[in-house]
This record gives C-alpha cells, sequence and structure tokens, in this order.
C-alpha cells in the first residue's frame, strides 16, 4: 500500500474529475483541499434551481453504472448507500422529422421487432453488432480505459497486442455501422451516443460502438434527484475522507514548483505541495502556469479538434408534456449537414439534430405540482457568434420545430425560461472557444493522443478531466480522477509506515 500522508494537495476545480481525484487522495492519506471558481461543486455537473424548478444543467444520462460501483467500491461503499436508481422505459425516444417515432426500451426483443421494421434481417444484425460492443467494452474497459498508457510503447507491448485483436480500432463509426444495417435511419439510432463523446460518425474511431452495450446492454437509468444527487454523493463522500472545499475561489495563477506550490487565489494564496488541475486543460496551461512552464503551445490548442457547444433552454412549463420521454431526440432524415455545420464549416444549423431532457418524467421533485421540467440541448459549433438577438431566434426556431416534430407545443404555457450558449460555456467553465465538453474523440485525439495526466513542464502539477484520458464524459471523468491519483502515487507515494 502506498501513502500520501504528510503530503498536501490542492485540486484546482470541482468537476466530477477533479472531485475523484479528491476521494482517491484522500483516501491515501493526503491533505487535501478542492477549490472551485463558481457558487456550487460539480462543474458541468451543476443545478439550476428557481422557482420551484431543478435542472441539472450539463450531464443528464446515468450511463455505465459498472464504472460508479467500481468507483464507491474502491472506497468499501455502494452507490446505494448515497441514491437509488430507477431504469427507464423507454431509455430514450426518437423523433424523426419525416414523422416517423421510434421507442428504445429495455425490452431487447421488442427493439429488434423494430429494427425489422426498417430492414429485413435487422434484428439478428443487431444482435451481432451487440455481441460486438459487449466485446469491446469489456476488453476496452479492462485493458485500456482503466490502464493509463501514455506511450506509443505500451500498445507495442505483445500482451497488449494480444488484447486489442479483433478490437475495432481504427475506421470511423460511419463505416463499422454500415457494414452491419443499411437503413440511414438504423445507423442513426446506433450512432447518436457520438453526442456524448464531442464527435461525428464520420471522425469518431470505431472502436466507440461499445458505446452501444453501454446503451442496450447495461441500461439507462435516473438517479433520484438527478445527477446533481451523484455530485453531492461524491462530495460527501469526499468530506468522509477527509476532503476540504471552498467555493467562489478561483486560482488565478500557479507558481512555485513541487513542494512549494503557490495557487493564487482572491482569498488568499495556498501553499501545496502538489497540485492537480481539473480546470479546463488549456486554461490552465495558458492562463494559470508562466510561460516557461507549458506543456504546450497556443497554436497546439488552436490546432485541436474541440467537441460542439450547446445552446440550451432550460424550461418550466404549466402542465405535462406527454409525448416526450425522459430522454428525447429528434432527427432530421439526414443529419450530416449538422454535423457538417459543427466541425467543417461552423455554422447555427438550419434543421438541427437536438436532444430534449424531461426528469419531471420520472422525479416529481424537479418542479411545481402541475408543471414540467425539461431542458433543450442543441448540439452547435463551438466559438460561434453568440448574441442575444440569435439567442432569441434560435429560441423561436426551436421551439416551433419542437411543437412540428413531437406534437408538444411549449410556446404558450412557459413560466420559467433560462438560456445558456456559447459565451457562457467559456465564462462559467473557462472553455476553450466555448465548447460544452472539450476535446473531441477523433482518432488523433484518443488515448495516448490526449494531453497527459502528469504536466509536461512542471513537476508535482497533474491534470484531471475530459480533456485528458479516458476522456469525456462523467464515468470517464470519474476513471480520469483515479488515473491522476495513481500517477501522484506512483511519483510520491511511500509504503505504508514510512
Amino acid at each position: 500500500m502506498q501513502s500520501l500522508a504528510g503530503e498536501s494537495v490542492v485540486v484546482i476545480g470541482a468537476g466530477v474529475g477533479g472531485l475523484s481525484t479528491a476521494c482517491y487522495l484522500a483516501d491515501a492519506g493526503a491533505d487535501v483541499h478542492v477549490i472551485e471558481k463558481n457558487e456550487q461543486l460539480g462543474g458541468r455537473a451543476s443545478r439550476l434551481e428557481r422557482d420551484g424548478f431543478r435542472f441539472d444543467m450539463g450531464p443528464s444520462w446515468y450511463l455505465m453504472p459498472d464504472v460508479f460501483e467500481r468507483f464507491f467500491a474502491d472506497f468499501d461503499r455502494t452507490p446505494s448507500d448515497y441514491y437509488t436508481l430507477t431504469q427507464l422505459d423507454p431509455h430514450y425516444r426518437i423523433f424523426f422529422k419525416d414523422g416517423d417515432r421510434v421507442d428504445v426500451t429495455p425490452d431487447r426483443e421488442r427493439t429488434k421487432r423494430v429494427f425489422e421494421e426498417y430492414e429485413d434481417g435487422a434484428g439478428d444484425a443487431l444482435e451481432r453488432y451487440l455481441e460486438k460492443s459487449r466485446e469491446n467494452y469489456e476488453v476496452g474497459m479492462k485493458h485500456f480505459v482503466y490502464k493509463d498508457r501514455t506511450r506509443l510503447r505500451d500498445y507495442i507491448d505483445i500482451d497488449v497486442a494480444k488484447q486489442a485483436r479483433g478490437l475495432s480500432l481504427l475506421g470511423s463509426m460511419q463505416g463499422h455501422v454500415e457494414g452491419y444495417f443499411d437503413h440511414p435511419k438504423l445507423q442513426q439510432i446506433m450512432q447518436y451516443t457520438l453526442v456524448f463523446l464531442g464527435g461525428s460518425p464520420t471522425n469518431t474511431p470505431a472502436l466507440y460502438n461499445l458505446m452501444s452495450h453501454v446503451d442496450f446492454n447495461l441500461g439507462v437509468w435516473y438517479p433520484d434527484g438527478g445527477i446533481g444527487a451523484v455530485v453531492d454523493a461524491i462530495v460527501e463522500l469526499g468530506r468522509e475522507l477527509g476532503v476540504t472545499y471552498d467555493t467562489d475561489r478561483p486560482a488565478t495563477a500557479i507558481k512555485g514548483r513541487e513542494g512549494a506550490f503557490l495557487v493564487e487565489t482572491p482569498q488568499g494564496p495556498l501553499r501545496p505541495d502538489l497540485v492537480v488541475s481539473n480546470a479546463d486543460y488549456a486554461h490552465t496551461e495558458q492562463e494559470l502556469l508562466p510561460p516557461e512552464r507549458r506543456g504546450y503551445d497556443a497554436d497546439y490548442w488552436e490546432s485541436r479538434t474541440y467537441a460542439p457547444s450547446a445552446f440550451l433552454l432550460y424550461l418550466g412549463v404549466e402542465g405535462d408534456v406527454d409525448e416526450l420521454a425522459h430522454h428525447t431526440l429528434v432527427l432530421p432524415t439526414d443529419w450530416q449537414d449538422h454535423f457538417d455545420r459543427i466541425f467543417e464549416e461552423p455554422a447555427w444549423p438550419d434543421d438541427p439534430a437536438y436532444y430534449l431532457c424531461v426528469p419531471s418524467e420520472t422525479d416529481d421533485t424537479v418542479a411545481p405540482d402541475g408543471h414540467s421540467a425539461l431542458f433543450v440541448l442543441v448540439p452547435i459549433a463551438p466559438g460561434l457568434e453568440d448574441t442575444p438577438e440569435i439567442r432569441q431566434e434560435y429560441r423561436d426556431r426551436i421551439l416551433a420545430d419542437v411543437a412540428d416534430n413531437t406534437g408538444t407545443d411549449l410556446r404558450d404555457r412557459i413560466v420559467f425560461e433560462e438560456r445558456f450558449c456559447v459565451e457562457d460555456f467559456a465564462s462559467r467553465y473557462n472553455s476553450y472557444d466555448g465548447t460544452a465538453l472539450g476535446l473531441a474523440h477523433t482518432l488523433r485525439q484518443t488515448s495516448l493522443f490526449r494531453p497527459p495526466h502528469r504536466s509536461k513542464g512542471l513537476e508535482g502539477l497533474y491534470f484531471v478531466g475530459g480533456d485528458t484520458t479516458p476522456g469525456i464524459g462523467v464515468p470517464m471523468c470519474l476513471i480520469s480522477g483515479e488515473l491522476t491519483a495513481e500517477a501522484v502515487l506512483e511519483d510520491y507515494g511511500r509504503p505504508t509506515g514510512q
């Protein structure tokens, strides 16, 4: 057993990755202090509460329950010690803009019958596809996601090569899905999870078909109280382990060195032995570190491919919205133009694909009696012009689109409304170009091609979160926290008792 007893650590940023790292480091004996620039803990997994309505501002899908179980088990606890889960049925609903509607449910045979309605043999093709995604998930998680392989030689190792045999490591998701399904709507159903990875069918590696195992085999769940309840659980676990937290305390500079850091904040400096940054990686390097301590220059960050930003409407409405499921997707019959407007020729999309989350369908605590709480999320390119006039125009367009394609007209029933877009992501989270998620999962930005957990320019400084490995999403950020803590222990841990 390795110990960090006697070491003090400041974690900058209380996103899921920072909170996870804090738990692991505190459990190893370190004195851990988490500071957060915003008024609440959780980072992008913040909550908006007003007028009796409550919204998860960012992540809203509870996927990969095995990752949460493993995280809490590392501390001899279970998720049920902190929150309860409800499996959603349907997992999600899709409205295609030509009038078709598809419910994806926990009932595999029912889903296969839906697939057969679109294409002969598609039910059996779904079974084969999901078997491959299960294989990719089990091998990928054990040998690649939970292990931080930071060097090319880590992949040349004969045992690694043996495990990688048969994985869909190369090629795009588009090509992989086309190998199983011809019908474009079935292809879209199998690819919608790319939204969570910040990519498109043509730029995301085929390996990420493992997300279909997450969806179809592991299920889609709702933690009572929303993702915010999961944040509360991780924070409470940290407190039990001795972590301290400060909100409304941004870091303004990182100075010094290992053993003698100076983290400047408006409330005064902190002087830890080690620093972990869960702030945006580019922001940390370009704004908090002096030039000689940066691992990457401005040209590097400018050359990266970023996940989408988002146009968000948080809405409290009178009455029910029964046409909508807890998770609802509205998709144009040809969505390539929308992806092109994000990655190829950035512009506000004319015929957008978007997502509606209606937690009040499952949880009656998120809205007053007789009301519904929901948000609309439209993925858009980061860095787009974002003005009040554009927001108003796009808001009106989206609400009309919702009415036209789901049969739910919200426009005359809205009693609460909040908007969030590119400029808000940039100002609230210091995210590069206002990206909602960070670095996209392109082939050149996957695994060892993502920025490392260890700073390249300053010993004793570490990074955690969606820009590092294993990547984007709440489960991945939990794992990122474990990997960062492992790096700290490898570098500074001492055998227990020393």
